[in-house]
């Protein structure tokens, strides 16, 4: 090729790229939880707004290290950060959408809802010392009903996982023996079972694999209709993954400024509380690089707390309550500053 086309072409190239992706776009990165709900507020939004959305679930530790490194406008987490951890990195935090991590199971002849569980029967199975779907322990907990003399074969996530880290959260708070083998995390040290990258990959795992035992974010679970676990709850209730055990359990949430809205919902108090609730969380820059992406993020997540509520619901979600919105909306006023100290929150 000749130097004159070679450099044409470079030119092209060069060009093409340098095109902003569109404009009025702000970013972000992370859980895969929330993304639905995120896209549907965004499509809503888009409508009555020049502002635009562009989201990309690549899992909740990366959406942490895209926002570590002022590589986007706000990571999603389904992992809260510490108030120490936020003023540490520059970051604020805040609560944008509740839902909840599903035991997810693929019996033949066991339909959705008749397997039930207990969260240290749950550990045993994770930690291999159970290891057949007849177990006495599993059989003592559904008595009547026919568990097959099959393996369970286990399918956890090898990513930085949200879901991952909100199972092993409630895990630890329930059996000391997983606690002290195996801890909590994006991610752990599996003792047995077979690795899948990310949600997806999970849900078609226990999908196509008879005697499969997994966990999924209620939203992939519910699109899927695969089968739910019952799990029993911290009263001794078994309950069913869904959007009023998900409030049942957020009810007892306490949020606060102080703190950076720092709350797990894992094995809260209440005879309909899910065990395994989470809520996700939005991160940001305290001085952001672009501050006019950050006050297009805060317009974004302000719409959704007023308008965003009948989406959430119809997809699974709670929304955060009112008066948690309000105390976040206040609290953006003082945090948010520009590089020139200009506040970007009124």
């Amino acid at each position: 090729m000749k130097i004159s086309a070679l450099l044409a072409m470079l030119a092209f190239v060069v060009s093409f790229w340098c095109v902003p992706v569109q404009a009025g776009a702000f970013f972000g990165a992370g859980a895969s939880f929330p993304k639905p709900v995120y896209l549907a507020w965004g499509k809503a939004y888009k409508a009555q707004s020049e502002d635009v959305l562009i989201y990309t679930a690549v899992g909740s530790g990366k959406g942490l290290s895209e926002i570590l490194a002022a590589k986007t406008d706000f990571g999603a987490s389904d992992m809260p950060f510490s108030a120490e951890e936020l003023a540490k990195n520059g970051l604020i935090q805040f609560p944008a959408v509740i839902g909840g991590v599903v035991p997810t199971f693929n019996i033949k002849g066991v339909a959705d809802g008749q397997l039930k569980l207990d969260g240290v029967t749950l550990a045993a199975i994770f930690l291999g010392k159970i290891k057949n779907w007849n177990d006495p322990a599993l059989v003592a907990l559904n008595p009547g009903l026919a568990l097959p003399n099959d393996p369970i074969v286990l399918v956890h996530r090898v990513d930085k996982s949200g879901a991952t880290f909100n199972l092993t959260n409630y895990l630890s708070k329930v059996s000391t023996e997983w606690r002290s083998a195996q801890g909590e995390g994006f991610t752990i040290t599996w003792k047995s079972g077979e690795e899948v990258a990310g949600s997806e990959a999970m849900a078609q795992k226990i999908a196509s694999t008879n005697g499969a035992l997994g966990y999924l974010d209620y939203t992939d679970l519910h699109k899927r209709h695969l089968d739910a676990v019952k799990m029993k709850n911290q009263d001794g209730q078994f309950v069913s993954a869904n959007v009023n055990s998900f409030a049942a359990a957020a009810s007892s949430a306490k949020w606060s400024v102080a703190n950076g809205f720092f709350e797990i919902l894992t094995n809260e108090p209440g005879k309909d509380s899910w065990p395994i609730t989470s809520a996700s969380f939005i991160l940001v820059e305290r001085t952001p690089t672009v501050a006019e992406n950050v006050e297009a993020t805060l317009r974004y997540f302000d719409w959704a707390y007023r308008k965003g509520d009948a989406i959430a619901v119809e997809l699974g979600y709670v929304p955060v309550p009112d008066s948690v919105a309000d105390l976040v909306r206040s609290a953006w006023k003082t945090q948010f500053k520009s590089r020139t100290g200009k506040a970007l929150w009124n």
